[in-house]
């Protein structure tokens, strides 16, 4: 056999991240479907062998057939005379090795053998690729920018010899890419579509937030502090909820870290997003009014009896806690943020529905118990100042822009969906075509 068979061998073992070995395991097994092809005859019976040994340069495809003492029915056999012509110690019922002339397989052969191997290692190296980032579901990982198409705006990353693909709809508004860059990314799906790998990554899912306070608050990775709610717009400000399990630790100073430390860090890496860190509470009506911060909350009314709601096709929702949040008229604009901003993000943390109003509107209050909070702005100014913090010199601002004058009301719950990404708070359970396969670049 030609030398150049076995470097070409090696070579496609390297070339698709396998062991020699795997390659020629997939060589034998397509020699022996093309054997079959040309005998139809042996498909159910083993009688082709195939050795492979590129220390020895040795590669025979090899007919076992059945001497007999008859004349032989088919390809499976052989007769006792022309068995002892070659070997004269051949017996009948014994076995006859016949090696055959692969240069005689002929066009069609070959090149069905050729699409087998191709075949075999693109699926062995399929079921690679799913097993290496399998235990990164749900994790993040850090990737090397590769290219960054102008047009789609998809950019190909590297990991671990693998280029994966983040999707325009999976990066961070306004977020600029360069090659050499090293970035993190959250592992939302791993699939095998049309055989091929999909690894769905993405910068604006909620959890990355999650994966980079465990990954730089030490209480919060051992459980001490324990992450109760996130609500994201990505690339513009994060809510995070947050509870001390020990009472020696405080929840929120672990998180920002000694002099702004850890949350800096975690800043940085989502290019300045703003994040506010609150203190989570049992009491709803404190907890609502706490997620509406920076705005300093008056009262909060939690609703009795809220309307039902229903889903697109007319089936009633889950209730939810609806409330009304009073808060100064100054403070408004505030509570609301740019856009609705704020007032969204606090719906979302919560997982309730928020009707905010200034305490110089008059309204008609619908049944309800009066929510208690721990302070007022008037007797304890700092009360939500300590209840959550936001960090000015790591990218966030204790104000939103102030809306227009006609933005006097807003109602929103953790449904609203307006100015939002879709894509910041869940992923879709299905791959779209837009999705790239995940390729070893090894």
């Amino acid at each position: 056999m030609d030398n150049n068979f076995f470097e070409v061998l090696s070579e496609l073992g390297t070339e698709n991240s396998v062991d020699t070995q795997v390659a020629i395991d997939s060589v034998k097994t397509a020699m022996q479907k093309a054997v079959q092809r040309m005998y139809p005859e042996t498909k159910d019976k083993e009688c082709v062998r195939v050795d492979i040994d590129p220390e020895r340069k040795i590669f025979d495809v090899v007919l076992l057939q059945t001497i007999v003492d008859d004349e032989p029915i088919n390809h499976t056999e052989v007769s006792i005379d022309e068995a002892r012509a070659s070997d004269p110690s051949a017996i009948v019922g014994g076995i006859f090795e016949r090696k055959l002339d692969i240069s005689k397989f002929g066009r069609a052969s070959a090149q069905s053998a050729k699409q087998s191997i191709k075949g075999d290692l693109r699926d062995i190296n399929r079921d690679k690729i799913l097993e290496k980032f399998e235990k990164y579901e749900g994790d993040i990982i850090t990737c090397t920018v590769t290219q960054v198409e102008p047009g789609r705006g998809a950019a190909t990353l590297m990991y671990d010899k693998t280029e994966l693909y983040l999707l325009r709809q999976d990066r961070m508004p306004n977020e600029v890419l360069r090659e050499g860059m090293s970035i993190k990314v959250y592992v939302t799906k791993i699939a095998n579509k049309n055989k091929k790998p999909i690894i769905k990554l993405s910068r604006v899912h909620k959890d990355l937030v999650k994966r980079l306070f465990e990954q730089e608050v030490p209480e919060i990775y051992d459980g001490t502090v324990e992450v109760k709610s996130i609500s994201r717009e990505a690339g513009s400000r994060s809510k995070i909820a947050v509870v001390s399990k020990d009472p020696n630790v405080d929840a929120i100073g672990a998180c920002i870290g000694p002099k702004h430390s850890r949350i800096s860090a975690i800043v940085r890496e989502l290019n300045g997003e703003k994040i506010d860190i609150i203190a989570y509470s049992d009491n709803v009506a404190e907890y609502i009014a706490k997620a509406l911060s920076p705005a300093k909350v008056l009262k909060v009314y939690i609703l009795d009896n809220p309307e039902p709601e229903y889903d697109k096709d007319g089936n009633e929702k889950p209730p939810k806690t609806s409330a009304i949040a009073i808060v100064p008229e100054s403070q408004l604009s505030l509570a609301i943020g740019n856009k609705g901003q704020n007032a969204k993000l606090a719906a979302r943390l919560t997982g309730c529905k928020i009707d905010i109003k200034s305490d110089t509107e008059e309204f008609e209050l619908p049944p309800h118990k009066e929510g208690v909070l721990s302070g007022t702005v008037d007797e304890e100014e700092d009360l939500f100042e300590s209840a959550s913090k936001t960090v000015s010199d790591a990218g966030t601002t204790q104000e939103d822009a102030v809306l227009s004058d006609d933005d006097e009301e807003i109602v929103l719950d953790d449904d609203a969906q307006e100015t939002t990404n879709d894509n910041t708070e869940d992923v879709a359970d299905d791959t779209t075509k837009e999705d790239a396969p995940a390729e070893d670049a090894s």
